[in-house]
C-alpha cells in the first residue's frame, strides 16, 4: 500500500503572519517568510492532519489530498 501524499497551499494575500499553522505542524511543514506569513517549505513532510486548515484564522491554508500515481 502506497504512502498517501498531500498538497499544501498557503494563499500569501489571505495570510495575517499569526505563525499558528507554523506552530501547530507536527511535522514542520511550513516556515515563515521575512514578512512573517507562512511559507510551505517541506510538502513532503505533511501527513494530511489539517491541524493548519482547521486553525488557521483567516482561511488561508488547504490541505488536499494528491491522486494516487
Amino acid at each position: 500500500m502506497a504512502k498517501k501524499s498531500f498538497d499544501v497551499q498557503v494563499i500569501a494575500k489571505l495570510c495575517k503572519a499569526c505563525g499558528i499553522c507554523v506552530s501547530l505542524c507536527p511535522k514542520n511543514v511550513f516556515d515563515r517568510a521575512a514578512d512573517g506569513k507562512a511559507v510551505v517549505s517541506r510538502p513532503e513532510e505533511c501527513i494530511g492532519c489539517v491541524s493548519c486548515e482547521l486553525h488557521c484564522p483567516d482561511f488561508c491554508v488547504e490541505v488536499m489530498e494528491k491522486e494516487a500515481e
